[in-house]
């Protein structure tokens, strides 16, 4: 599999952005068991969690993004989505696009999101 990240940039606080993660080289069936997440990394920092969503569509979030950060995916595409609301400078950092499943563990190049006025 391969993960093709898109979206970020640079935004005001309070603002919002989506980021989007196509996996390229498996099948609609092969994608639909995969668990999607989103982690990030910011400068100094270990990379953690942000989002996660399982293929029965059960997601989980970091304490820090509940109730502003929502994730989606859509089969059909192979997508996997990561809108941010109401996003703070501490969200700023460089986000991954990830695929795991027992055949193994995929990541996006990354995309860097900077929250600043």
């Amino acid at each position: 599999a391969q993960l093709i990240q898109s979206g970020g940039g640079l935004v005001q606080p309070g603002g919002s952005l989506r980021l989007s993660c196509l996996v390229s080289g498996v099948s609609g069936s092969t994608f639909s068991v995969y668990i999607m997440g989103w982690y990030r990394q910011a400068p100094g920092k270990e990379r953690e969690l942000v989002a996660r969503v399982r293929g029965s569509g059960a997601t989980e979030y970091a304490d820090s993004v509940q109730g502003r950060f929502t994730i989606s995916r859509d089969t059909d595409k192979n997508m996997v989505y990561l809108q941010m609301n109401s996003l703070k400078p501490e969200d700023t950092a460089v986000y991954y696009c990830n695929a795991d499943d027992y055949r193994g563990n995929y990541w996006g190049q990354g995309t860097q999101v900077t929250v600043s006025s």
